[in-house]
């Protein structure tokens, strides 16, 4: 989550020379480049049974297409402060799925941890939200995309184990690139602009660490880790993203950051901290 986060900063400046389905769909074709020989010498080649395959097809919908798409066309309509507090949403939205489809128990503890993080990262976008009304559509497309990533964990919990963990990562890019095929192929001509060195660096780096590193920590954690748990941490997410904008778009920290980082904390403490065992 803190790489994804960290990736919102390079994602805004690729964006900016690149189509973003030309984005995503190269960084899924340079991860399954990665994963391909990685996972066929440590995984063999194993044949995932159909329920498995309609599991990875479905975290490359919601996970990849749906959160994405629902993100970026929300925040063209709302302002960043609405839609960044529609977005620190996502724990409380995982940590529900996780109770009503999982049937996973969320303690009381459990439950005020979402609610820190929750209002934490509702400090952090505070801090750096701007003057302006949203749009309700605008929002709730945001809120489309927060209910299609935590689709994505939900999935991704429900099948933990079923593959192992290179050849999962490697199904869920390929699936991706397969589903983005007919939005990024018409803008392939852009791919041009990758002659600039920092371009390509920048894209390199995005994909290996979005769509390779990330998935693969995901993935072992969500093993060994329960799904409500998981999305405490995606509070980690959107306070990334404040953080990278703070250190690298030159914006000033407030008392407000300070606020959201120490609720933040408090989440992390509470939803981690050993359970006193009862005699």
């Amino acid at each position: 989550m803190v790489l994804t986060g960290a990736n919102v900063v390079v994602a805004k400046t690729l964006a900016g020379a690149l189509p973003v389905p030309l984005i995503l769909g190269l960084r899924c074709l340079i991860a399954c480049a990665v994963l391909l020989p990685l996972a066929l010498w440590r995984d063999g080649a194993p044949w995932p049974g159909r329920g498995v395959l309609l599991n990875l097809l479905l975290q490359a919908a919601t996970g990849t297409i749906l959160y994405n798409a629902a993100l970026l066309a929300g925040l063209r309509l709302t302002t960043a402060l609405e839609g960044g507090l529609v977005l620190a949403t996502l724990p409380a939205v995982i940590a529900l799925g996780s109770a009503l489809w999982l049937r996973e128990r969320v303690s009381p503890r459990g439950w005020a941890a979402v609610a820190l993080a929750a209002g934490g990262m509702g400090a952090l976008v505070l801090a750096r939200g701007g003057a302006g009304g949203g749009s309700a559509l605008g929002n709730g497309l945001v809120f489309l995309g927060v209910c299609g990533e935590a689709a994505y964990v939900l999935l991704a919990k429900r099948a933990s184990g079923a593959l192992p963990l290179l050849s999962a990562s490697l199904g869920m890019q390929a699936f991706s690139a397969a589903l983005l095929l007919p939005a990024w192929l018409p803008e392939a001509g852009a791919a041009a602009r990758l002659a600039d060195p920092l371009l390509l660096s920048l894209l390199l780096f995005h994909a290996l660490t979005a769509s390779v590193l990330s998935l693969l920590l995901w993935y072992g954690g969500l093993r060994r880790a329960p799904a409500g748990m998981a999305g405490v941490f995606t509070a980690f997410l959107p306070a990334t993203a404040a953080a990278a904008a703070i250190l690298f778009l030159g914006e000033e920290p407030t008392p407000t950051h300070a606020l959201g980082f120490a609720l933040l904390l408090a989440s992390m403490l509470l939803a981690t901290w050993p359970e006193r065992s009862r005699r």
